[in-house]
């Protein structure tokens, strides 16, 4: 009965505070503070092409804080360690649980940590591939093949892995595509515009399905 409570209270949360996102803070050395200018950006191209009101500089969460009810979307990136202790895998879970959303972009050596982690919030499920016919490939721009490729990291094809609440996609992690670097400010990696187009309007997906799922 607790639990049930508590997930109905954190679900209400979500739907009082609107739609905006926010940046997660975890444990474990990782750089969860990579790409600076990454959600800036994103947040910026939404506001302007698909009609968000976001609020331009987004807030940074911890892994255990109530705080993350505030968010129907949370970010993560970084290049290293990720660690979740007891208490930040029942939030996190409940997060997601009660209608949160949570999107991990690999900016390089995030996986094998994720992989670990994340079997802690849900322990009866892996990482599933979404097909390209996945609509969140189509939410608010077409990308009929799937994840792009932004960046160049071991010669591999990007992936987007899911896990399921039930049936509702509640965790997108994306690999060897490193969308937050093509979201960073132009001078930052020399990307050319187009590359950078096709990560915003990647972002811009991500972010549609998340509010409207």
């Amino acid at each position: 009965m607790k639990l049930r409570l508590t997930i109905l209270f954190t679900f209400f949360t979500l739907l009082m505070y609107g739609q905006d996102l926010a940046i997660l803070k975890y444990k474990g050395g990782g750089d969860w503070y990579s790409n600076p200018t990454a959600l800036p950006n994103l947040i910026q191209f939404c506001n302007n092409n698909i009609n968000t009101q976001m609020t331009t500089k987004p807030e940074t969460v911890e892994a255990g804080s109530i705080d993350i009810f505030r968010f129907p979307l949370l970010h993560m990136t970084g290049h290293g360690n990720v660690l979740f202790d007891d208490d930040e895998v029942d939030n996190l879970r409940n997060y997601l649980k009660a209608g949160g959303f949570l999107h991990i972009d690999d900016n390089y050596g995030m996986k094998p940590y994720v992989i670990k982690e994340l079997k802690k919030i849900f322990p009866n499920q892996e990482l599933e591939e979404l097909p390209t016919t996945h609509p969140i490939f189509s939410s608010a721009f077409i990308f009929k093949d799937g994840l792009p490729k932004i960046h160049e990291h071991d010669g591999k094809r990007p992936q987007a892995f899911g896990l399921y609440h039930e049936t509702r996609l509640v965790i997108l992690f994306t690999f060897e595509s490193d969308l937050g670097d093509g979201w960073e400010d132009q001078e930052v990696h020399n990307d050319p515009e187009d590359v950078r187009l096709k990560a915003l309007k990647m972002g811009a997906n991500i972010v549609k399905y998340a509010f409207e799922n």
